[in-house]
């Protein structure tokens, strides 16, 4: 099974895993959909689209998806230009495009493995670790999606991509000074981004996490109606479909971005553990996988992909559990969703292409 496995460059370890994400997505998103089959079918189609495209992905070797990377980051870009003129706007944002009336689109998910891909790729072409140059350079490549995901406005998705970034740089091995000197810059500016960057929706957010209470049936209802899901479930919750905060509708987004909620009041305290614990088998295998990598450029490509999953997950249940602010993140493999899907998996896919097609060399090769 293993071997068979490996011929279709799949790794058994992450499938499994991917695999136990995709079931409970379908469960809990009946109970939190309203028990509607619509949702379940198009969930379906869109988890069977995104392992299609996973299982593609994972034919292509490293070296082909390194020839590529400067197109997937400039087609990216070019995509995030495209949509402030032709952009569709929804729930007060504009981060879609819409191709022809037939589907549409988040261009910020591209970037999410286009950004790895360039930065992995530069680095990999020079000496380790970087210098100031180089590391400069590097924040310019993160600094122009990230300011054209930011002024959609997408905080949360902006965040992960910059996150995603800085992840490859960390693993490039920064020398730890140029570490310290970034964080110092970062917190630096977090006034300049409070004033210029951040919206008045996105800093009632910020406020509220401080104090929910302060405004109950507004900024704070989500966080609040979230928790008390949360803790109403106790050690092993109310059981499947009898959650009372989903399905009497006091909690939003339950079947988006609060799915986390759901599955506390409905499966307790120990289908979290379950949950998290697949969320941490697939980041340790992951770098398991990054750790072994043959190359420079597969090991910061893959470390900063499995490790922006890892991400992906803690901000949205911190999010959820009130710890961090709301920032719309769904929770990945989880929630009801389109291009986020078929991006989580595409990067599972440059995963398993690392994994699966190493070359094996021989005595007489030296």
């Amino acid at each position: 099974m293993v071997a068979l496995l490996h011929k279709l460059h799949l790794d058994g370890i992450l499938l499994a895993g991917i695999t136990a994400l995709c079931v409970l997505s379908l469960i809990v998103l009946y109970s939190a959909g309203g028990q509607q089959t619509d949702i379940l079918i198009k969930q379906s189609i869109r988890l069977f689209s995104g392992l299609i495209v996973m299982f593609i992905i994972a034919q292509l070797s490293p070296q082909l998806l390194r020839v590529w990377t400067p197109w997937i980051y400039a087609v990216g870009l070019a995509l995030l230009i495209g949509v402030i003129f032709y952009g569709t706007q929804a729930k007060g944002a504009q981060r879609w495009l819409d191709i022809f009336g037939l589907f549409r689109f988040q261009p910020s998910e591209i970037m999410k493995l286009a950004l790895p891909l360039m930065l992995a790729r530069f680095f990999s072409e020079y000496e380790l670790p970087p210098g100031w140059p180089r590391l400069i350079f590097a924040v310019i490549l993160i600094g122009v999606p990230f300011t054209l995901i930011i002024r959609q406005p997408d905080l949360g998705t902006a965040l992960l991509i910059a996150a995603s970034g800085f992840f490859v740089i960390f693993l490039a091995g920064i020398r730890w000074k140029m570490l310290i000197g970034l964080l110092i810059l970062g917190i630096a500016s977090l006034p300049a981004a409070w004033y210029f960057l951040l919206h008045e929706y996105q800093k009632r957010r910020v406020i509220t996490l401080l104090d929910p209470e302060s405004d109950p049936l507004n900024a704070g209802w989500h966080s609040i109606q979230a928790k008390i899901a949360i803790g109403s479930g106790g050690a092993y919750g109310k059981g499947w479909l009898n959650g009372t905060q989903s399905q009497l509708e006091f909690l939003p987004e339950r079947h988006t971005d609060f799915i986390f909620a759901v599955i506390g009041e409905e499966f307790g305290f120990m289908g979290l553990v379950i949950l998290l614990s697949v969320y941490l088998l697939l980041t340790g295998r992951g770098l398991y996988i990054a750790a072994h990598g043959q190359d420079s450029f597969s090991k910061m490509l893959a470390g900063s992909l499995c490790l922006t999953f890892f991400i992906y997950a803690f901000v949205n249940i911190g999010m959820v559990s009130g710890i961090l602010p709301i920032v719309g993140l769904p929770l990945p493999l989880i929630s009801y969703g389109g291009t986020s899907i078929i991006t989580l998996l595409a990067g599972f896919g440059i995963i398993m292409s690392i994994q699966t097609h190493k070359k094996i060399f021989r005595h007489e090769d030296f």
